[in-house]
Protein backbone atom coordinates (compact mmCIF):
# COMPACT_ATOMS: atom_id res chain seq x y z
CA UNK A 1 0.00 0.00 0.00
CA UNK A 2 1.62 3.25 -1.26
CA UNK A 3 0.51 6.55 0.27
CA UNK A 4 1.27 10.42 0.50
CA UNK A 5 2.82 12.27 3.22
CA UNK A 6 1.87 15.54 3.26
CA UNK A 7 3.58 17.98 6.16
CA UNK A 8 2.55 21.24 6.94
CA UNK A 9 4.11 23.95 8.80
CA UNK A 10 5.87 26.59 7.20
CA UNK A 11 8.28 26.79 10.03
CA UNK A 12 9.72 23.52 8.17
CA UNK A 13 10.74 24.81 5.36
CA UNK A 14 12.54 27.93 6.87
CA UNK A 15 14.63 25.44 9.34
CA UNK A 16 13.22 26.36 12.70
CA UNK A 17 11.83 23.14 13.24
CA UNK A 18 13.01 19.55 12.61
CA UNK A 19 10.44 17.35 10.41
CA UNK A 20 10.98 14.07 12.82
CA UNK A 21 7.32 13.39 12.42
CA UNK A 22 8.16 12.22 8.89
CA UNK A 23 10.72 9.72 9.63
CA UNK A 24 8.68 8.38 12.70
CA UNK A 25 5.79 7.83 9.79
CA UNK A 26 7.98 5.66 7.74
CA UNK A 27 9.46 3.47 10.10
CA UNK A 28 6.08 2.81 11.86
CA UNK A 29 3.78 2.55 8.93
CA UNK A 30 6.55 0.36 7.14
CA UNK A 31 6.16 -1.93 9.76
CA UNK A 32 2.20 -3.09 8.56
CA UNK A 33 3.40 -2.95 4.93
CA UNK A 34 2.49 0.63 4.22
CA UNK A 35 5.08 2.37 1.97
CA UNK A 36 5.18 6.60 1.66
CA UNK A 37 6.07 7.11 -1.78
CA UNK A 38 5.87 10.56 -1.72
CA UNK A 39 6.54 13.43 0.81
CA UNK A 40 6.15 16.84 0.22
CA UNK A 41 6.37 19.60 2.47
CA UNK A 42 4.40 23.00 2.53
CA UNK A 43 3.52 26.11 3.50
CA UNK A 44 0.80 26.78 5.82
CA UNK A 45 -1.11 28.92 2.88
CA UNK A 46 -4.88 27.29 1.64
CA UNK A 47 -3.60 27.13 -2.24
CA UNK A 48 -0.77 25.41 -1.37
CA UNK A 49 -2.60 23.03 0.84
CA UNK A 50 -5.23 22.30 -1.74
CA UNK A 51 -2.78 21.67 -4.48
CA UNK A 52 -0.91 19.49 -2.39
CA UNK A 53 -3.00 17.28 -1.34
CA UNK A 54 -4.63 17.50 -4.24
CA UNK A 55 -1.86 16.09 -6.35
CA UNK A 56 -1.15 13.16 -4.03
CA UNK A 57 -4.86 12.01 -3.93
CA UNK A 58 -4.60 11.90 -7.54
CA UNK A 59 -1.06 9.87 -6.91
CA UNK A 60 -1.99 7.14 -4.46
CA UNK A 61 -5.90 8.15 -3.58
CA UNK A 62 -4.94 8.28 0.58
CA UNK A 63 -3.02 10.96 2.47
CA UNK A 64 -1.74 11.89 5.47
CA UNK A 65 -1.25 15.31 6.51
CA UNK A 66 0.37 16.74 9.90
CA UNK A 67 0.15 19.93 11.05
CA UNK A 68 -2.49 22.64 10.73
CA UNK A 69 -4.84 21.95 13.27
CA UNK A 70 -4.62 24.17 15.89
CA UNK A 71 -6.43 27.02 17.04
CA UNK A 72 -4.45 29.96 15.37
CA UNK A 73 -5.19 32.02 11.91
CA UNK A 74 -2.62 29.89 10.37
CA UNK A 75 -4.31 26.78 11.01
CA UNK A 76 -6.19 26.25 7.93
CA UNK A 77 -5.67 22.05 6.84
CA UNK A 78 -9.04 20.97 7.90
CA UNK A 79 -10.95 23.65 6.17
CA UNK A 80 -8.95 23.62 2.87
CA UNK A 81 -9.78 19.47 2.62
CA UNK A 82 -13.20 19.57 3.86
CA UNK A 83 -14.06 22.15 0.96
CA UNK A 84 -11.50 19.99 -1.59
CA UNK A 85 -14.31 16.97 -0.67
CA UNK A 86 -17.34 19.06 -0.11
CA UNK A 87 -17.59 18.34 3.32
CA UNK A 88 -18.68 21.59 5.14
CA UNK A 89 -17.52 22.08 8.89
CA UNK A 90 -20.09 21.27 11.81
CA UNK A 91 -19.59 22.01 15.24
CA UNK A 92 -19.67 18.67 17.37
CA UNK A 93 -20.89 19.54 20.88
CA UNK A 94 -18.89 16.78 22.50
CA UNK A 95 -15.84 17.45 21.13
CA UNK A 96 -15.88 20.86 22.54
CA UNK A 97 -17.18 19.35 26.11
CA UNK A 98 -14.09 17.11 26.16
CA UNK A 99 -11.86 20.43 25.62
CA UNK A 100 -13.46 22.40 28.31
CA UNK A 101 -13.18 19.94 30.51
CA UNK A 102 -9.13 19.13 29.61
CA UNK A 103 -8.30 22.75 30.32
CA UNK A 104 -10.70 22.89 33.66
CA UNK A 105 -8.47 19.89 34.65
CA UNK A 106 -5.27 22.37 34.22
CA UNK A 107 -7.51 25.23 35.86
CA UNK A 108 -8.22 27.02 33.23
CA UNK A 109 -10.88 28.30 31.19
CA UNK A 110 -10.71 27.73 27.41
CA UNK A 111 -10.09 29.97 24.88
CA UNK A 112 -12.90 30.97 22.55
CA UNK A 113 -10.62 30.54 19.77
CA UNK A 114 -10.13 26.89 20.76
CA UNK A 115 -13.72 26.15 19.37
CA UNK A 116 -12.23 26.12 15.71
CA UNK A 117 -10.87 22.63 17.05
CA UNK A 118 -14.36 21.08 17.67
CA UNK A 119 -15.41 21.56 13.89
CA UNK A 120 -15.49 18.63 11.61
CA UNK A 121 -15.51 18.05 8.29
CA UNK A 122 -19.28 15.95 7.40
CA UNK A 123 -19.03 12.33 7.23
CA UNK A 124 -15.31 12.41 9.10
CA UNK A 125 -13.89 9.98 11.36
CA UNK A 126 -12.98 11.73 14.76
CA UNK A 127 -9.57 10.58 16.24
CA UNK A 128 -9.69 11.14 19.92
CA UNK A 129 -6.19 12.94 20.88
CA UNK A 130 -6.14 12.63 24.75
CA UNK A 131 -1.90 13.89 24.36
CA UNK A 132 -3.66 17.14 23.06
CA UNK A 133 -6.60 19.79 22.14
CA UNK A 134 -7.07 18.92 18.28
CA UNK A 135 -8.51 15.44 17.32
CA UNK A 136 -7.17 13.88 14.37
CA UNK A 137 -10.06 13.39 11.18
CA UNK A 138 -10.22 10.75 8.45
CA UNK A 139 -12.02 12.02 5.90
CA UNK A 140 -13.39 9.93 2.68
CA UNK A 141 -14.81 10.63 -0.05
CA UNK A 142 -15.07 9.69 -4.02
CA UNK A 143 -11.43 11.78 -4.12
CA UNK A 144 -9.93 9.34 -1.68
CA UNK A 145 -9.20 9.73 1.82
CA UNK A 146 -7.15 11.70 3.93
CA UNK A 147 -5.96 11.36 7.46
CA UNK A 148 -5.38 14.94 8.93
CA UNK A 149 -2.89 14.44 12.26
CA UNK A 150 -1.54 17.19 14.40
CA UNK A 151 1.53 18.62 13.92
CA UNK A 152 3.00 18.42 17.22
CA UNK A 153 5.29 15.27 17.33
CA UNK A 154 4.14 13.85 20.68
CA UNK A 155 0.28 14.19 19.06
CA UNK A 156 1.23 13.14 16.05
CA UNK A 157 3.12 9.73 17.10
CA UNK A 158 0.32 8.87 19.51
CA UNK A 159 -2.41 9.08 16.90
CA UNK A 160 -1.11 7.19 14.36
CA UNK A 161 0.33 4.25 16.77
CA UNK A 162 -3.21 4.35 18.51
CA UNK A 163 -5.72 5.25 16.06
CA UNK A 164 -4.13 4.74 12.42
CA UNK A 165 -1.59 1.92 12.07
CA UNK A 166 -4.35 -0.38 13.77
CA UNK A 167 -6.50 0.47 10.62
CA UNK A 168 -3.64 0.21 7.97
CA UNK A 169 -2.54 -3.11 9.04
CA UNK A 170 -6.15 -4.52 8.87
CA UNK A 171 -5.94 -3.55 5.05
CA UNK A 172 -2.17 -5.11 4.66
CA UNK A 173 -3.10 -8.78 5.05
CA UNK A 174 -0.70 -9.29 7.16
CA UNK A 175 2.21 -7.97 4.75
CA UNK A 176 4.67 -5.44 5.96
CA UNK A 177 8.16 -3.74 5.11
CA UNK A 178 10.70 -5.26 7.38
CA UNK A 179 14.05 -4.06 7.68
CA UNK A 180 17.84 -5.20 8.80
CA UNK A 181 20.79 -2.92 9.26
CA UNK A 182 23.91 -3.86 9.42
CA UNK A 183 26.48 -1.20 11.18
CA UNK A 184 30.02 -0.52 9.70
CA UNK A 185 32.91 1.87 10.34
CA UNK A 186 36.20 2.98 9.00
CA UNK A 187 35.43 2.06 5.68
CA UNK A 188 34.29 4.16 2.54
CA UNK A 189 30.62 3.61 0.56
CA UNK A 190 32.47 2.66 -2.35
CA UNK A 191 34.94 -0.31 -0.69
CA UNK A 192 31.58 -1.87 0.56
CA UNK A 193 30.32 -1.32 -2.81
CA UNK A 194 32.45 -3.23 -4.32
CA UNK A 195 33.03 -6.01 -2.30
CA UNK A 196 29.23 -6.55 -1.97
CA UNK A 197 29.02 -6.13 -5.45
CA UNK A 198 28.05 -10.07 -5.93
CA UNK A 199 26.02 -10.50 -2.93
CA UNK A 200 23.59 -7.51 -4.10
CA UNK A 201 23.27 -9.10 -7.65
CA UNK A 202 21.70 -11.95 -5.40
CA UNK A 203 19.86 -10.79 -3.26
CA UNK A 204 15.80 -10.50 -4.96
CA UNK A 205 13.63 -10.15 -3.38
CA UNK A 206 15.33 -7.96 -0.96
CA UNK A 207 17.01 -5.08 -1.65
CA UNK A 208 20.41 -3.50 0.39
CA UNK A 209 20.39 -0.03 0.34
CA UNK A 210 24.06 2.08 1.72
CA UNK A 211 23.18 5.12 4.33
CA UNK A 212 26.68 6.86 5.33
CA UNK A 213 27.09 9.03 7.96
CA UNK A 214 29.90 10.65 9.96
CA UNK A 215 30.49 7.53 11.96
CA UNK A 216 30.43 4.90 9.39
CA UNK A 217 28.13 2.98 6.67
CA UNK A 218 24.82 1.06 7.73
CA UNK A 219 23.86 -1.34 5.40
CA UNK A 220 20.29 -1.53 5.49
CA UNK A 221 18.72 -4.88 4.05
CA UNK A 222 14.94 -4.51 3.01
CA UNK A 223 11.77 -7.18 2.52
CA UNK A 224 9.02 -5.17 0.72
CA UNK A 225 5.41 -6.45 1.21
CA UNK A 226 5.89 -9.56 3.03
CA UNK A 227 4.59 -11.71 6.21
CA UNK A 228 7.85 -11.09 8.59
CA UNK A 229 7.79 -14.81 8.98
CA UNK A 230 8.83 -15.17 5.43
CA UNK A 231 10.93 -12.22 5.39
CA UNK A 232 13.23 -12.82 8.44
CA UNK A 233 15.01 -16.03 7.10
CA UNK A 234 15.99 -14.22 4.19
CA UNK A 235 17.36 -11.09 6.19
CA UNK A 236 18.53 -13.06 8.01
CA UNK A 237 20.78 -15.40 5.75
CA UNK A 238 21.45 -12.49 3.65
CA UNK A 239 22.90 -10.65 6.99
CA UNK A 240 25.62 -13.53 7.45
CA UNK A 241 26.79 -13.34 4.07
CA UNK A 242 27.37 -9.32 4.29
CA UNK A 243 29.21 -9.84 7.97
CA UNK A 244 31.45 -12.42 6.27
CA UNK A 245 32.49 -9.70 3.69
CA UNK A 246 32.73 -7.02 5.72
CA UNK A 247 34.42 -8.46 8.37
CA UNK A 248 35.97 -6.39 11.34
CA UNK A 249 34.86 -3.13 9.88
CA UNK A 250 31.15 -4.74 10.75
CA UNK A 251 30.11 -3.97 14.23
CA UNK A 252 26.69 -4.69 14.93
CA UNK A 253 23.04 -4.14 13.56
CA UNK A 254 20.29 -1.64 14.44
CA UNK A 255 20.68 1.21 16.49
CA UNK A 256 23.95 -0.89 17.92
CA UNK A 257 26.49 2.50 19.54
CA UNK A 258 29.90 0.97 18.92
CA UNK A 259 31.16 2.48 21.99
CA UNK A 260 28.34 0.12 23.74
CA UNK A 261 29.98 -3.14 21.72
CA UNK A 262 33.80 -1.60 22.85
CA UNK A 263 32.81 -1.60 26.05
CA UNK A 264 30.75 -5.04 26.01
CA UNK A 265 34.01 -7.35 24.75
CA UNK A 266 36.00 -5.37 27.55
CA UNK A 267 33.69 -6.22 30.35
CA UNK A 268 33.88 -10.14 28.95
CA UNK A 269 37.88 -9.85 28.81
CA UNK A 270 37.65 -7.96 32.77
CA UNK A 271 39.76 -5.38 31.09
CA UNK A 272 39.90 -1.80 31.58
CA UNK A 273 40.41 0.95 29.48
CA UNK A 274 41.72 4.62 29.13
CA UNK A 275 41.94 7.18 26.87
CA UNK A 276 44.45 10.14 26.10
CA UNK A 277 42.99 12.83 23.92
CA UNK A 278 44.63 15.73 22.23
CA UNK A 279 42.64 16.90 19.02
CA UNK A 280 39.34 15.31 20.06
CA UNK A 281 39.20 16.97 23.39
CA UNK A 282 36.79 14.38 25.45
CA UNK A 283 34.86 12.67 22.73
CA UNK A 284 36.09 10.03 23.29
CA UNK A 285 35.66 9.57 26.92
CA UNK A 286 32.02 11.15 26.30
CA UNK A 287 31.37 8.44 23.87
CA UNK A 288 32.17 5.95 26.54
CA UNK A 289 30.21 7.40 29.32
CA UNK A 290 27.08 7.98 27.34
CA UNK A 291 27.07 4.45 27.93
CA UNK A 292 25.23 3.02 30.95
CA UNK A 293 27.29 0.89 32.71
CA UNK A 294 30.71 2.37 31.80
CA UNK A 295 32.05 3.05 34.83
CA UNK A 296 32.97 -1.17 35.32
CA UNK A 297 35.08 -0.86 32.31
CA UNK A 298 36.16 2.65 31.75
CA UNK A 299 38.84 4.14 34.09
CA UNK A 300 38.99 7.98 32.63
CA UNK A 301 41.34 9.62 31.12
CA UNK A 302 43.45 12.51 30.10
CA UNK A 303 42.53 15.46 27.64
CA UNK A 304 45.85 16.45 26.94
CA UNK A 305 45.24 19.79 25.24
CA UNK A 306 48.55 21.52 25.44
CA UNK A 307 51.96 20.33 25.34
CA UNK A 308 52.55 20.79 28.69
CA UNK A 309 50.35 18.61 29.90
CA UNK A 310 51.51 15.97 27.47
CA UNK A 311 54.57 15.95 29.24
CA UNK A 312 53.74 16.36 32.80
CA UNK A 313 50.22 14.18 32.96
CA UNK A 314 51.54 11.49 30.24
CA UNK A 315 55.30 11.25 30.71
CA UNK A 316 55.28 12.71 26.81
CA UNK A 317 59.26 13.27 26.13
CA UNK A 318 60.04 16.99 25.99
CA UNK A 319 62.15 15.99 23.12
CA UNK A 320 59.61 14.37 21.04
CA UNK A 321 57.11 17.18 20.85
CA UNK A 322 60.52 19.28 20.55
CA UNK A 323 61.74 17.12 17.65
CA UNK A 324 58.56 15.34 16.14
CA UNK A 325 55.74 17.86 16.66
CA UNK A 326 52.92 17.13 19.46
CA UNK A 327 51.07 15.09 16.32
CA UNK A 328 53.21 12.68 15.46
CA UNK A 329 53.68 8.79 15.34
CA UNK A 330 56.08 8.86 18.53
CA UNK A 331 54.16 11.72 20.37
CA UNK A 332 50.78 9.63 20.43
CA UNK A 333 52.65 6.61 21.32
CA UNK A 334 53.94 8.15 24.67
CA UNK A 335 50.52 9.04 25.38
CA UNK A 336 48.79 6.00 25.16
CA UNK A 337 51.98 4.22 26.73
CA UNK A 338 51.60 6.99 29.15
CA UNK A 339 47.97 6.94 30.18
CA UNK A 340 47.86 2.87 30.37
CA UNK A 341 50.98 3.21 32.83
CA UNK A 342 48.71 5.79 34.89
CA UNK A 343 45.70 4.19 35.20
CA UNK A 344 46.71 0.67 35.07
CA UNK A 345 44.55 -0.07 31.97
CA UNK A 346 45.00 -3.27 30.25
CA UNK A 347 43.52 -1.07 27.25
CA UNK A 348 43.94 2.64 26.05
CA UNK A 349 43.38 4.81 23.61
CA UNK A 350 45.21 8.27 22.51
CA UNK A 351 44.84 10.56 19.83
CA UNK A 352 46.38 13.75 18.36
CA UNK A 353 45.56 15.65 15.15
CA UNK A 354 45.02 18.61 13.62
CA UNK A 355 40.89 19.48 13.14
CA UNK A 356 41.64 22.83 11.33
CA UNK A 357 40.43 25.02 9.97
CA UNK A 358 43.64 26.33 10.14
CA UNK A 359 47.15 24.99 11.83
CA UNK A 360 48.28 22.58 8.77
CA UNK A 361 51.07 22.07 6.59
CA UNK A 362 51.85 20.60 3.69
CA UNK A 363 54.09 17.45 5.95
CA UNK A 364 50.79 17.71 8.01
CA UNK A 365 47.50 18.74 6.30
CA UNK A 366 44.21 19.99 8.16
CA UNK A 367 42.65 16.68 9.29
CA UNK A 368 45.95 14.53 10.35
CA UNK A 369 45.17 12.51 13.07
CA UNK A 370 47.92 9.88 14.66
CA UNK A 371 45.87 7.36 16.72
CA UNK A 372 47.99 5.15 19.19
CA UNK A 373 46.96 2.41 20.92
CA UNK A 374 47.82 0.10 23.80
CA UNK A 375 46.35 -3.63 24.69
CA UNK A 376 47.75 -5.28 26.71
CA UNK A 377 51.51 -3.91 26.68
CA UNK A 378 51.98 -3.94 23.26
CA UNK A 379 51.87 -0.38 21.28
CA UNK A 380 50.81 0.66 17.55
CA UNK A 381 49.88 3.58 16.04
CA UNK A 382 47.86 4.73 12.96
CA UNK A 383 48.02 7.84 10.65
CA UNK A 384 44.53 9.02 9.17
CA UNK A 385 43.91 11.81 6.73
CA UNK A 386 40.42 12.29 7.61
CA UNK A 387 38.13 14.78 5.83
CA UNK A 388 35.18 17.21 6.45
CA UNK A 389 35.26 20.52 8.64
CA UNK A 390 36.65 20.72 12.10
CA UNK A 391 33.28 19.08 13.86
CA UNK A 392 33.86 16.22 11.30
CA UNK A 393 37.15 15.53 11.83
CA UNK A 394 36.99 15.23 15.10
CA UNK A 395 33.61 12.95 15.66
CA UNK A 396 35.63 11.09 12.97
CA UNK A 397 38.81 10.61 15.07
CA UNK A 398 36.27 9.91 17.94
CA UNK A 399 34.54 6.96 16.64
CA UNK A 400 37.93 5.65 14.89
CA UNK A 401 39.60 5.72 17.98
CA UNK A 402 36.91 3.35 19.33
CA UNK A 403 37.50 1.08 16.05
CA UNK A 404 40.93 0.49 16.84
CA UNK A 405 40.48 -0.88 20.03
CA UNK A 406 38.06 -2.83 19.13
CA UNK A 407 39.70 -4.36 15.93
CA UNK A 408 42.60 -5.09 18.24
CA UNK A 409 41.06 -6.93 20.89
CA UNK A 410 41.09 -10.38 18.66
Amino acid sequence: MDIDLVTIGTELLLGFTVDTNSAFAGRTLAEVGVRIARRTSIRDTPEEIRTAVGDALVRSRFVITTGGLGPTRDDVTKKVVADLFGAPLEFQDAIWEELTAKWARIGRKIPDSNRCQAEVPRGAMVLPNPRGTAPGLWLSGPLGEVVMLPGVPSEMRGLLVDQVVPRLAARSGGRAIVSRVLRTTAIPESTLATRLAQVEDSLDPLTLAYLPGLEGVDLRLTAWDMAPADAEPLLRSAAERIREIVGVNGYGEGDDDLAAVLLDRLRAKRWKLAVAESCTGGMVGQRLTDIPGSSEVFLGGVIAYHDNVKVRQLGVSPLTIERRGAVSEETVREMAAGVAAATGAEAAVAVTGIAGPGGGSDAKPVGTVWFGFSVAGRVEAERLGLPGTRADIRGRAAQYALFGIHRRLG
